[in-house]
């Protein structure tokens, strides 16, 4: 079964050619990703418009490369998938229209994804694929979650975030520094030249005793040290700037690295899975890779080309989804999206 997905939540427009058997893992067979990152970079972040405006020119080129990548003819498609939410509204509509368009023209069944999910199976496109069950950190842009995995659609929220999520932290205090858009990836470059130390900003909740992730006040904080730090910041002959990268993403970390080794604890199990954009961090995998070595714990990552939105996990979600049998494909292309949606709805009634 060959099954085109499609990406299009928030600001990159992602198609993916995925064939799935009825054992086995699903297998990659193309994808094709265009970021968004240069043309939002003049605004300091997203603009729902223009992005939505770009996926419509980027989609059916993309699919076009794809299947001449992978091979493959239009008409082979059995299945195709598309990111239901959450997300943008406006962004989310053009990969739902475009799914259900093509559908309706091959007369192939479609099916809504979740965005989420797909962070989440993610790590089954890896060369190391984990195995059910597991503890899932899920560090995506605007969501930081622990829960625990015990198949497809089967899942237990432990934790997750009462305001800003992890990748908020690092673009918004990016922000404050005056590194740009997209902050997350600039603040860790950064910081690489710093002191983590240098700085002693809060790790909030890191002894509530649950397992719940609030990154507010961090935020908060740096804003407060950013100021402190006046025209430092911006001198070429000081190590401010540098030194408050570092201080604020060794905060991040070490609250994402306790609570999953929480989560592992009360769980019992030893798998972990690290998925999100901010599972591409650096800093993150190296202390985690330690850590859950002293443990036994195995981890596993997605690809590094695969840790932000991309068409490939959407394709395989839906693969997997149906090879699991928990769900069903629809020749009904009336469609709507699901800005918001919480990934534990997706379990079986």
């Amino acid at each position: 079964m060959l099954i085109l997905g499609i990406e299009s939540s928030c600001d990159e427009t992602g198609v993916a050619l995925v064939a799935s058997a009825s054992t086995g893992v699903p297998v990659l067979l193309a994808h094709a990703l265009h970021s968004q990152i240069e043309m939002h970079q003049a605004y300091g972040g997203v603009v729902p418009e223009l992005a939505s405006r770009d996926h419509i020119r980027r989609v059916l080129p993309l699919t076009d490369q794809v299947l001449a990548d992978a091979g493959r003819a239009l008409a082979e498609v059995d299945v195709v998938a598309y990111t239901r939410g959450p997300g943008l509204a406006g962004a989310l509509l053009v990969g739902a229209g475009v799914a259900c368009a093509l559908g309706a023209a091959l007369d192939r069944p479609v099916l809504g994804v979740h965005h989420l999910e797909g962070h989440l199976l993610s790590p089954f496109l890896s060369a190391d694929p984990p195995e059910f069950p597991f503890v899932a950190l899920l560090v995506s842009g605007g969501h930081t979650q622990l829960m625990r995995v015990d198949g497809v659609g089967r899942y237990a929220i432990l934790g997750e975030t009462i305001d800003d999520a992890a990748g908020e932290a690092f673009d918004k205090s990016a922000k404050l520094m005056g590194l740009g858009y997209p902050g997350g990836p600039a603040l860790s470059r950064l910081a690489g030249q710093g002191n983590p130390a240098a700085f002693k900003l809060p790790r909030p909740l890191l002894h509530s005793g649950d397992l719940d992730f609030s990154f507010a006040g961090l935020k908060t904080a740096v804003l407060t040290q950013a100021k402190k730090l006046g025209d430092q910041l911006n001198d070429p002959g000081s190590t401010a700037k540098a030194d408050l990268a570092a201080s604020t993403q060794a905060a991040i970390v070490e609250v994402l690295l306790k609570k999953s080794l929480a989560a592992l604890k009360s769980t019992g199990l030893k798998r972990l899975v690290v998925a999100g954009g901010v599972g591409a961090n650096r800093e993150l995998r190296d202390q985690l890779n330690a850590a859950c070595a002293k443990l036994g714990v195995r981890v596993h990552y997605p690809e590094l080309h695969l840790c932000t939105d991309n068409g490939a996990m959407i394709a395989m979600a839906a693969a997997m989804r149906l090879q699991a049998g928990v769900q069903e494909t629809s020749r009904a292309y009336a469609f709507d999206v699901k800005p918001r949606w919480p990934l534990d709805a997706l379990n079986p009634v």
